[in-house]
């Protein structure tokens, strides 16, 4: 799966939890999830789980500690799903 696939599937799955449609509008890799898109820390334990099941891979705490930007999510899943292939 390319980056940018990753991307925009990481955004699909965020999109659910920012109240603030705008805020999406120009969305990168270095936009913060709890800062920029105003993602509260509960919140982020879901987008977890969701991508988990989306990617069909399993963030342990350490990994889930990294996650910042929706780059970091993405790299994140980019190094899981090359571990479980």
């Amino acid at each position: 799966m390319e980056t940018q696939e990753i991307f925009e599937k990481v955004i699909e799955i965020i999109k659910e939890y920012v109240k603030e449609p705008e805020r999406l509008e120009n969305v990168s890799m270095d936009t913060t999830i709890i800062q920029d898109l105003k993602v509260n820390s509960a919140r982020l334990v879901d987008i977890i789980i969701n991508s988990e099941d989306a990617f069909d891979i399993e963030i342990d705490d350490d990994d889930a500690d990294e996650i910042k930007t929706v780059g970091d999510a993405v790299k994140v899943v980019e190094r899981k799903l090359c571990v479980t292939q």
